[in-house]
């Protein structure tokens, strides 16, 4: 079953991480935002010119704070276009100016991190580079987990559901 269909058949609310090539930062999001709260939201990424791969170096540095995504695949965001998508966020610079518009009521997020990617120098200066944007992108994403749980149960008290 592709992400696709699992949106089709999920009552769980969607998330988008976009990025321009689809093979770091949107990547490690989609990772941490499924290990942090893939019990209340689905997670899919995609990129607007994907890279066809996910780097190396993104599916080690992920793997050292155990999230595996070497299973991940590059995708291009109109794969997305049509679904019931609930909140977009883009990580880079290029991704917000090119993100195609969800039809509904979408929420947007823009939060913007250095691509590590770019980095020239040894391969420890680059996975240092890598760790650095992981270890930003962590803070960023479990404070937003964090408020989805306490919106989910916020919401749930309102409904007598507790």
């Amino acid at each position: 079953m592709t992400q696709v269909d699992v949106l089709r058949h999920s009552s769980k609310p969607t998330v988008l991480v976009l990025c321009t090539g689809n093979s770091c930062r949107s990547q490690m999001a989609e990772g941490m935002l499924r290990h942090l709260a893939g019990d209340i939201i689905e997670v899919v990424s995609a990129g607007s010119e994907p890279a066809g791969y996910v780097h190396p170096l993104a599916i080690r540095v992920m793997g050292e704070i155990g999230i595996d995504i070497s299973n991940h695949r590059s995708k291009h965001v109109s794969e997305f276009l049509g679904k019931p998508i609930e909140t977009v966020i883009s990580v880079c610079g290029e991704g917000e100016a090119q993100c195609p518009f969800f039809p509904g009521t979408v929420n947007r997020y823009h939060w913007p991190f250095n691509d590590p990617a770019k980095v020239e120098g040894t391969e420890e200066q680059k996975i240092s580079v890598f760790r650095a944007v992981r270890d930003e992108m962590w803070r960023v994403f479990q404070a937003y987990a964090a408020g989805r749980r306490d919106q989910l149960e916020w919401d749930r008290k309102l409904m007598g559901l507790r």
